[in-house]
């Protein structure tokens, strides 16, 4: 078959690649992207949707910032704004050494810019009277939020295509070769040429960075979340706490979205399904935070699958090996808060050979040897 040509060839469609692709297209950047799913079709589409700053790695602060300035415009850049709002996180303590542990992160989040309230148990328990009483202490950031996961990535691929760039879903990628100059990236319809490869692959993006001699140590994981039935509105912001064995969020609907422990996932199926004794014990967890949640029914559970870095934070940035080749995947399960800005960051990668968005402490070569 006669090969495409084209600039870049990104491959994954979550919201890094989508938004990728967003980027490059905007600066009449000729793309391809493909994803062997849907967009949005594993952690993109599947996970919790908090859109938060507070608590991240300090490696990843920057782009978290850089990505809430895209967030904040979003309904005017893509059509949508994927059922984002600013709710605000709380992020709590349930001992003393948990409580500590938050009055550490606010000199880490001041050194960047982030705002964060702390607050001790009493004045906690006054400004939020539902809350459990094992929980005593919290730290509230007032520009963070959520969204809805399953509207974000579809909504930036329609705004890529809009702009101009080659959207191909059920297009599984089978071979990638370079010659020194050029990727050729095969599906099982068609051939692609490009001097520049994307790989925001996810999970299965260390494979893509091993194929050019540059393994980075990445597991899968299948974050286990659900859903209650809907409930009288009054839990406003988004819950996590110290250690992260459980997140929860009410939406204006009044169902309450959890998330904790881990469901049963097969990268090479590309299949998952949720753990239902995950499932109740995270509601027990969360009936600790919240004890008014007693009684509520649990209609959904869902899972997808994420890749894991060892030190918990993604890879970003130019191959190692390869020239042309341009890596954004494990994002150890908070990648979806910095999907939009890592597009800004990859597009200014490939097509100014720079960012001043500081990403170095992301690189993949600090897996090297």
């Amino acid at each position: 078959m006669t090969p495409v040509e084209t600039d870049v060839v990104v491959v994954g469609g979550g919201g890094a690649g989508c938004s990728t692709a967003w980027h490059l297209a905007l600066r009449n950047t000729r793309v391809v992207l493909l994803e062997r799913g849907l967009v949005g079709g594993q952690a993109s589409g599947v996970n919790y949707g908090g859109v938060r700053q507070q608590g991240r790695d300090p490696a990843e602060l920057p782009i978290s910032a850089r990505s809430r300035e895209i967030w904040q415009k979003l309904k005017s850049l893509i059509g949508t704004e994927a059922e984002y709002v600013v709710s605000g996180h709380l992020k709590l303590a349930r001992n003393d050494e948990e409580a500590k542990d938050l009055e550490r992160y606010l000199e880490v989040a001041a050194g960047y810019g982030l705002e964060l309230r702390y607050l001790p148990e009493k004045e906690l328990k006054q400004e939020f009277p539902w809350l459990g009483p094992k929980v005593v202490a919290g730290s509230y950031c007032a520009t963070d939020g959520a969204a809805n996961p399953r509207l974000l990535a579809p909504a930036i691929a329609r705004a890529a295509r809009d702009a101009g760039a080659d959207i191909r879903q059920q297009a599984e990628v089978v071979d990638i070769a370079h010659d020194g100059d050029t990727f050729t990236v095969a599906t099982k319809e068609a051939v692609f040429r490009a001097p520049v490869l994307v790989n925001t692959a996810g999970y299965w993006g260390g494979a893509i960075a091993e194929r050019f001699g540059e393994p980075a140590p990445i597991s899968s994981f299948s974050p286990n979340m659900a859903v209650t039935e809907p409930i009288p509105y009054f839990i406003v912001p988004n819950l996590g706490v110290v250690g992260g064995d459980i997140y929860l969020r009410q939406i204006d609907r009044g169902n309450v979205i959890f998330g904790g422990g881990r469901g049963f996932g097969d990268p090479e199926r590309v299949r998952s399904r949720p753990s239902a004794l995950r499932t109740m014990e995270s509601f027990a967890l969360a009936l600790e935070l919240v004890p008014q949640l007693k009684g509520v029914e649990v209609i959904r559970s869902w899972t997808g699958i994420d890749g894991d870095m060892p030190d918990h934070i993604p890879v970003v940035g130019p191959s190692s090996t390869t020239k042309g080749l341009f890596h954004a995947f494990g994002f150890s399960g908070h990648g979806f808060q910095l999907g939009p800005g890592i597009g800004a960051i990859m597009s200014e990668l490939v097509l100014d050979g720079k960012t001043p968005t500081p990403i170095e402490p992301l690189s993949i070569g600090r897996f090297a040897g």
